[in-house]
């Protein structure tokens, strides 16, 4: 029998292998059962993270219903939705409908909370086949079971929002955090944020700025974006260049600054993000399409002085701090806003 850490870990719900926690796992016990220290959510709505959503439509051509499959087949075959391909999941919302005696998360029966652990760590089971999803957004009405154990995390969903703008700022609440904690812990005025107009970049923006930095630089992928970040007014510069050519990125920045955050969701942009960085700066990688190898490899290979942080989803107040971003910034809002109604 697992002890108690461990079962506070997950451990218990892993099915193979054995001896790894439930972000390794390949599969995962998902049955509905509560444990003394679990908690069971009623699911109405999944958020594919972006990484994921992107190679899935891409390896489906676009296709819709070939999408809602792949997405059964994963979580039927590993009793969680981990992408196989990029390893990451997203996050969920939905009701609070059974919580065992000894669960420390303070939750309650009939509560509306949004996960803030990978979908890739907890277990799934989706019962309605994803009837109401037509496969093209990364928001996936759903009905189903999810577990979350005693380290887990969880918000209660705010009155104030639409369920659709929680979920879309909750799902990349870490980002900003970890934006606004490198630049209040290092003092960084210059920040250069890659994939600004999205929604983990744009809220890093705010952060950046509410942090003390005054030299915010955006960077995005065509003039259309950069249309949308210019009017947002979250950045002092807004830069057009190819996150995945590194030589572009650099001669787009120009000067190097203190301070790098890689929100894109694709492969290729390490590189880019490190020349991009001066010595002695810090890169925030937050990005599941991200290869730390490559990061640590190509910087080395840079001669480059920068300290490389993963971005961690988890930091704690995060879930407050982007909602609080959404609600006093204009500019968040009028970029969030049309990706939600997407």
């Amino acid at each position: 029998m697992p002890g108690s850490e461990e079962r506070a870990l997950g451990v218990h719900r892993v099915l193979e292998p054995e001896g790894v926690l439930p972000q390794a796992a390949v599969r995962l016990d998902a049955a509905p059962a509560v444990g003394p220290d679990e908690v069971r959510i009623a699911v109405q709505r999944l958020n594919l993270d972006a990484a994921s959503f992107r190679q899935l439509s891409e390896s489906c051509g676009g296709d819709g219903a070939a999408v809602r499959s792949a997405v059964l087949e994963i979580v039927a075959a590993r009793g969680k939705m981990q992408n196989p391909v990029t390893g990451s999941g997203g996050m969920l919302i939905g009701v609070v409908d059974a919580v065992g005696p000894e669960s420390p998360l303070g939750l309650e029966v009939g509560q509306r909370v949004a996960t803030l652990v990978s979908l890739s760590l907890t277990p799934l089971r989706i019962t309605d086949g994803l009837a109401r999803w037509d496969g093209r957004s990364e928001q996936v009405p759903a009905e189903g079971t999810a577990i979350l154990f005693a380290r887990s995390i969880a918000a209660v969903l705010p009155d104030d929002l639409p369920d659709a703008v929680s979920l879309a700022v909750l799902d990349v609440c870490g980002a900003p955090a970890a934006t606004a904690r490198v630049v209040a812990r290092t003092g960084a005025r210059s920040v250069v944020v890659v994939g600004a107009a999205g929604k983990s970049g744009c809220l890093s923006l705010a952060a950046a700025r509410a942090a003390g930095a005054d030299q915010l630089t955006g960077l995005v992928r065509n003039d259309a974006e950069a249309a949308a970040l210019s009017a947002s007014g979250l950045a002092d510069r807004v830069l057009v260049a190819d996150a995945t050519d590194p030589l572009a990125v650099a001669a787009a920045v120009g000067r190097p600054v203190d301070v790098t955050v890689v929100c894109v969701d694709v492969p290729g942009a390490e590189h880019g993000a490190v020349l991009a960085t001066a010595q002695g700066g810090t890169v925030v990688f937050f990005s599941m399409a991200t290869s730390f190898s490559a990061a640590a490899l190509g910087a080395e290979g840079m001669a480059a002085d920068v300290t490389m942080l993963v971005g961690n989803g988890y930091t704690p107040g995060h879930a407050a701090l982007a909602l609080d971003l959404y609600r006093s910034s204009p500019g968040v809002r009028a970029l969030i806003d049309p990706r939600v109604g997407e």
